[in-house]
């Protein structure tokens, strides 16, 4: 963020509908040609925080900074904003040319320039051919992609994204999530973008934003949240998880001495913030742990017995009994060693993999 100039930045942003708080006093900063990713559940607030930045709702509280300029009482128009939603918002009784055209008209653009920049644009997302049709002619992927190309068109100063590609199913999704990606790369565009999808939120962003409760409970880069959450809430929103309640029962070698009920003693070096107490919940992804042979030289290991064997295509999902609690390990299927219901293994993991976190919504 430093190495580049801020294109947006939001203090203090408050937003409330009757009783409810939608947006709790949010402090955001986006970087010029990053592409910004808001994840949540329904009702965190990150859609209301993108409505705010585009001018479509009115906050009770807070300022935003578009280009460093105040755009807090900026009407819409005004905030020079691309905008891609779910519903395409594509004009049917205009031709795909002039739906377009409709931004730079609203920008006074000449009719040559306009021109020019329509070709481009068609051209931009692989859709020359279709500028003389209407938009009900065209398939939902041929319509999201108009879309695309009637946002970025005018070389806005921000490109919001609501939940674009929510409506299409999940063969188009991949293929357009891969396509925005492009089109962000090679344009520089600025995004904030929009999703209740993790995956979507994981393959396309340079940092994720996680909403809870109209508050940011983690902002970083997408491998950042998945294997370093600072919270609960994070830790068990994002993925899978395995996620055991224990207490911190000493300290040594840099690593914080934990005891597991039903399971023992483990071992996970000590990452900041420290926990606020000695009750705390251990977490591991299922990824992070091996079985058998791969498992002997980890650093914490553990006996437990087989409960369940789910092939997934590639990967295969191990459920397995360790005391009291049942563990998920994930395993590429191919080359991964067989392993049967009702059998005893040997897993493990390393002390630097796991992450103690607080019990309540604090982060730890």
């Amino acid at each position: 963020m430093s190495e580049r100039k801020t294109k947006l930045t939001i203090r203090g942003l408050t937003k409330r509908y009757g009783a409810a708080t939608a947006l709790d006093h949010v402090d955001l900063d986006l970087a010029d040609g990053e592409f910004l990713t808001m994840l949540g559940p329904s009702g965190s607030g990150k859609t209301t925080l993108l409505w705010s930045v585009a001018g479509l709702n009115e906050p009770d509280g807070g300022k935003i900074w578009i280009d460093g300029r105040d755009a807090t009482s900026v009407p819409a128009s005004g905030r020079d904003i691309g905008m891609v939603f779910q519903n395409y918002a594509l004009f049917p009784h205009m031709s795909v040319s002039k739906n377009i055209s409709f931004p730079l008209e609203m920008r006074k653009v000449g009719p040559q320039d306009r021109s020019r920049a329509i070709k481009r644009a068609l051209e931009m997302v692989k859709l020359e051919h279709v500028g003389d049709r209407f938009c009900n002619q065209l398939s939902g992927g041929q319509q999201q992609r108009i879309a695309l190309a009637r946002a970025f068109v005018a070389n806005p100063s921000i490109v919001l994204m609501d939940e674009p590609l929510g409506a299409l199913d999940k063969k188009l999704r991949d293929h357009l999530q891969l396509e925005i990606k492009r089109l962000h790369g090679r344009l520089g565009m600025t995004v904030l973008y929009v999703t209740h999808d993790q995956e979507e939120a994981m393959v396309m962003s340079d940092r994720i934003c996680l909403m809870n409760q109209g508050r940011i409970e983690q902002i970083g880069a997408p491998e950042e949240l998945y294997f370093q959450p600072r919270s609960l809430f994070a830790a068990d929103f994002l993925g899978e998880s395995n996620l055991i309640p224990g207490r911190i029962t000493g300290e040594e070698a840099g690593c914080l001495v934990l005891e597991l009920p039903g399971i023992g003693t483990v071992r996970t070096r000590t990452t900041p913030p420290r926990p606020h107490g000695p009750d705390v919940v251990h977490f591991t992804r299922p990824e992070s742990i091996a079985i058998q042979a791969d498992a002997e030289n980890k650093a914490n290991r553990l006996q437990g017995r087989v409960t369940d064997v789910v092939v997934s295509g590639a990967i295969t999902k191990l459920f397995v009994g360790v005391g009291d609690v049942s563990m998920k390990i994930s395993l590429l299927t191919q080359g991964s060693q067989r392993v049967r219901n009702g059998e005893l293994i040997t897993i493990g993991w390393d002390d630097d993999v796991g992450r103690v976190l607080s019990p309540s919504r604090k982060a730890a």
